[in-house]
């Protein structure tokens, strides 16, 4: 299992920070590469002219590591929602079929097929959140629904942006493929923590961002794209995405034809050094470290506070919920809208969590452990108030993942590990 790696952080002894899932915490080596590269763009003279385009290819180098991709097959983005625009651009929905999206994930994945529907005659399909938690099967059920449309396309994220909820992508990329279906996978809440290995699983498109589990800044993100679609045009048009645009020909305008791999689909201004430098110093870090190691490390620290939190709900109305492990078991819990304040497990005094003080996440606290900021031994929660009804902890179904809370979306708290 990894040792812990909180000596890599900036964070004080008495803080154990449980908010990686909203934002992650920088390495000390990334914040000193930051401050090292705004001191390059105070001196912009002192830059050699291939400097931007080499950390350009090193990010694009972690990335597709992490992913088991190509570098050729990955672009540079910005955001999430820029990469599912740029797959919309590239695909063609027929009329008559079917998007399928998932219930309360994050806006990105979504939010593009509903603009896109009217004008291009398909629909959107929503997979309602599933009462047992199993996204799985509620995927598969909803691909494989006799006497509907066919589908055309899945875009969804592969762990549940609001729930924690792990979908099988190889068992949904299966059924998809049988039907001549495309993939699309938001691994916003997977990369840097769950392995992918996109030339056995072979989705259309995979994107994330740097600044949750893989360490880095935000504004970063990244785009698989299967060679399959890399023949379409890009979002933008941009000199470095075709063959021979550059300032120092005696003709600008030399060769207009695009380059022949997914770099021709990287952002407008992708040369901003100074977060390209951060985004691959935490991608290199998780490579090094490996996914496997990762989850054990956070599957500890996240029964750790499962049973914490089991603990300091008790006294209320009893609920049997599932525990770590995935068994049933009972707990206790306040009906709502009672609230109970999570605070410094038992043997230590209240310490109020920056981070996590605010309601985020469909209106909870976030409590989750990242390899570096949380050590083992006793486990700080939340000290902010949070409202609950009753606990749920999917530890077997979710990886090392952990909820507290209701799964309708009302306020909750919710370990991601």
């Amino acid at each position: 299992m990894l040792a812990s790696q909180r000596a890599l952080f900036d964070i004080p002894r008495e803080i154990c920070y449980l908010n990686a899932a909203s934002y992650s915490p920088l390495p000390l080596k990334t914040q000193e590469a930051g401050r090292a590269a705004v001191g390059r763009k105070g001196k912009p003279w002192t830059l050699p002219a291939s400097f931007a385009g080499e950390q350009n290819e090193r990010a694009r180098t972690a990335a597709a590591r992490l992913i088991n991709a190509e570098p050729s097959d990955v672009a540079l983005i910005p955001s999430i929602s820029y990469g599912v625009a740029t797959a919309a651009k590239l695909l063609t929905i027929p009329r008559g079929t079917r998007v399928v999206v998932l219930e309360s994930d994050h806006s990105s994945p979504v939010l593009e097929w509903h603009a896109r529907a009217e004008a291009q005659g398909f629909t959107v399909e929503t997979v309602r959140q599933p009462g047992d938690g199993d996204w799985t099967s509620a995927v598969l059920a909803v691909i494989e629904r006799s006497g509907a449309a066919p589908v055309s396309l899945a875009s969804i994220s592969s762990v549940h942006w609001s729930d924690g909820g792990l979908i099988d992508v190889e068992k949904v990329s299966a059924a998809l493929r049988a039907r001549g279906a495309m993939f699309l996978i938001d691994a916003t809440q997977a990369v840097g923590v769950l392995a992918m290995d996109v030339k056995r699983l072979d989705p259309d498109f995979v994107l994330f961002p740097t600044y949750k589990w893989v360490l880095g800044p935000y504004g970063r993100a990244f785009l698989y794209i299967a060679k399959r679609h890399q023949g379409g045009i890009p979002l933008e048009q941009i000199s470095a995405a075709r063959r021979d645009v550059r300032a120092e020909n005696a003709v600008y305008f030399t060769d207009l034809d695009y380059v022949s791999d997914a770099r021709r689909f990287d952002m407008g201004e992708r040369d901003y050094f100074i977060s390209m430098e951060m985004a691959s110093i935490g991608m290199e870090m998780l490579a090094e470290w490996g996914a496997s190691a990762v989850v054990q490390r956070i599957a500890m620290l996240t029964e750790q506070i499962a049973e914490g939190v089991l603990d300091l709900l008790a006294g209320a109305a009893h609920q049997e919920v599932a525990g770590p492990g995935g068994q049933r078991r009972p707990v206790q819990a306040v009906d709502a809208p009672g609230q109970v304040r999570l605070t410094r497990l038992p043997g230590r005094g209240r310490l109020p969590l920056p981070g996590v003080d605010e309601p985020i996440g469909r209106g909870g606290a976030q409590l989750v452990p990242h390899r570096g900021p949380v050590e083992a031994g006793p486990v700080v929660a939340a000290a902010a108030p949070v409202s609950v009804r009753h606990v749920v902890l999917p530890c077997a179904r979710a990886g090392p993942y952990l909820k507290v809370g209701p799964p309708s979306g009302a306020a909750h708290a919710e370990p991601h590990g």
